[in-house]
């Protein structure tokens, strides 16, 4: 394959400055005030119930992947008064919310769905769909006794350190105020939707909803896959194509009477090739420790370190794979950096152009083709697969409307306007994503106060500090679940939250056998790790030179808080390697534990 790379180069620049805007974040509304019935529970009733006032050894926020495998850790380690709140109505966080026709994992199930082998399940689908997530998630509550102190339906509103019993005094929405020794939080990064500031976005008369609180009620079906029989007679908007557009138009072609999908920027959509889960092939893999070897294994293919075998073998390590092709070839004196990085764009230049033919094969009308042909590079945007999205543009009631980058131009009563045409429809679906680069403690709907009433907002003002991703200096007692500073793998966000997890028990079951009331990262820790986070080359996803998403803060440049959203500078299977050592040397090397007032 003969490719022109500076002409790649341009054509990617061209269509970056197209969709750059100046507003980045703030082009999106945050669903409050008129916007605030978008975040009503369609799937559970809220049950009424009395106030906690009551005292657990651990709370956790959030009822997640991160808040699961966290409490099956500690309940593991013996700790069994575990409390997850939650906001919705049941453990699964993301996919609590997201029963959109069509969702599924991106990633394959054996290293996707933590807790397989504790739990016995075999994923029914390499690529497992929603319900069987959201069933696995309540399958790990029930094997575990996550339930027994659960609060669902419920929000925090404050969390606060109290000096004087060295515990956290935890507010929520439904009146509680009860106490913890200690906390986690797992609020993940994808569970504060968002809705586009299109101008007259509230003017629409038709019905609308966010794809995060599907609206069975108005279109039929449920989210098992039934036929959305509400809507053959309807003309119905989509707004967005990122992955989970891309999951569900295909459904939506198939169920409505005319389907407009509008379009900013298009997703780069490689083969899935989902497949039924053999039964006997799966009792050859299941042996003892099977699912950590799955971890480990394609951790180590997707970022590019050594390894013998590729046992998932999709589309998140088939560009590692090609990479390494390229790097096997060079002399010992040619590994350099600068050759490395021209090796690995060489590969995504590669792949990409792989990925824009293959539009041109599946989808017949060359205009529709080329405007779904996605011209950046691959990890520029969250890269989706899928085998029906593509082949739904073929049919004659599915429509494409390219915006040419601008995104729609506004909503009237009773449509949707793109370049001054109006597109008249009797719904809108708002596939547009969540909240993701906007503050932490924004999206969590608390700030922390820790020691000496410093909020973690303050500690954090000129960005994310932290011990190993996991503690915070001034937070005692008080641990973080999530990717950041740690080992910051991307394409399966559960691997990095397992090992958060692993680190709490542990470190939770040492303070409670010898007594400490507290432990806290100490300064000297923090900071050292923050340097050592410095010392790499900084972020890989998303660079400024790639079009606007939530990869790259929409095209902005956030300043020097964007360098310390980075991971370990070895990469994943460093830092996994680095926090497996730290746990299992019994030394907490960075943290500082205390019995209490008593020796501070």
């Amino acid at each position: 394959m003969t490719i022109d790379k500076e002409a790649l180069r341009r054509k990617y620049r061209e269509e970056r400055d197209k969709r750059l805007r100046p507003d980045g974040n703030d082009q999106y509304l945050r669903l409050t005030g008129r916007f605030a019935h978008y975040l009503d529970d369609p799937y559970t009733p809220r049950i009424e119930r009395d106030p906690k006032t009551d005292h657990v050894t651990v709370a956790f926020i959030g009822g997640g992947f991160a808040g699961l495998v966290t409490g099956a850790r500690l309940k593991e380690a013996g700790v069994e008064d575990v409390r997850i709140v939650e906001k919705g109505g049941d453990f699964g966080g993301t996919w609590y919310w997201n029963r959109y026709p069509g969702a599924q994992c991106d990633t394959a199930s054996f290293v996707y769905m933590p807790l397989l082998e504790e739990t016995g399940h075999m994923p029914t689908e390499k690529y497992a769909h929603a319900p069987e997530i959201l069933e696995h998630c309540r399958r790990i509550g029930k094997h575990y006794g996550l339930y027994d102190h659960a609060l669902l339906h419920t929000e925090v509103t404050d969390l606060t350190w109290d000096e004087t019993r060295s515990r956290w005094v935890i507010r929520t929405d439904r009146g509680d105020a009860f106490t913890a020794q200690f906390v986690a939080m797992g609020i993940g990064p994808l569970h504060v939707p968002k809705l586009p500031g299109i101008p007259g976005i509230d003017d629409f008369r038709g019905h609308a909803f966010h794809t995060s609180r599907w609206d069975y009620a108005y279109t039929g079906g449920d989210p098992s896959g039934a036929p959305m029989d509400r809507l053959a007679d309807k003309r119905v908007a989509v707004i967005g194509t990122g992955a989970t557009a891309v999951q569900c138009v295909p459904h939506l072609a198939r169920a409505c009477g005319e389907l407009y999908v509008f379009q900013r920027t298009p997703s780069s959509v490689d083969v899935r090739d989902n497949r039924p889960t053999d039964p006997e092939w799966f009792a050859t893999v299941a042996t003892p420790g099977w699912q950590q070897r799955w971890l480990e294994n394609f951790t180590a293919n997707q970022t590019g370190a050594p390894a013998e075998e590729d046992l998932v073998m999709d589309g998140w390590t088939d560009i590692s794979r090609r990479f390494r092709a390229r790097i096997e070839h060079l002399r010992p004196e040619e590994l350099t950096q600068e050759s490395m990085l021209a090796a690995f764009e060489d590969s995504d230049f590669e792949k990409m152009e792989e990925i824009r033919a293959r539009v041109d094969a599946v989808v017949a009308d060359p205009a529709t083709a080329h405007a779904l042909k996605a011209w950046y590079r691959q990890l520029c945007k969250r890269p989706c697969f899928h085998d029906e999205y593509l082949q739904a543009f073929n049919r004659p009631n599915t429509h494409l409307v390219d915006t040419g980058g601008k995104g729609v131009e506004r909503i009237t009563e009773r449509g949707v306007v793109v370049a001054g045409r109006e597109y008249e429809v009797d719904c809108v679906i708002y596939a547009s994503g969540f909240e993701v680069g906007t503050d932490y403690t924004r999206r969590a709907g608390y700030d922390l106060t820790g020691r000496g009433g410093v909020r973690l907002s303050e500690h954090w003002a000129d960005g994310m500090r932290t011990l190993h991703g996991v503690h915070v200096h001034g937070f005692p007692n008080a641990f973080l679940v999530q990717p950041t500073q740690a080992a910051n793998l991307i394409s399966n966000i559960p691997h990095n939250l397992t090992e958060a997890g692993r680190t709490i028990a542990v470190t939770v079951r040492h303070a409670l056998d010898h007594g400490y009331a507290e432990v806290e990262a100490t300064r000297e820790a923090e900071e050292a790790w923050v340097e050592l986070l410095l010392s790499g080359t900084g972020r890989l996803l998303g660079s400024q030179d790639c079009t606007p998403g939530y990869y790259n803060n929409e095209g902005q440049d956030p300043g020097r808080k964007s360098w310390l959203g980075v991971g370990h500078p070895h990469g994943a299977m460093a830092y996994f390697a680095f926090i497996d050592g730290w746990r299992e040397s019994g030394a907490f090397e960075g943290l500082d534990f205390r019995r209490g007032g008593q020796d501070r």
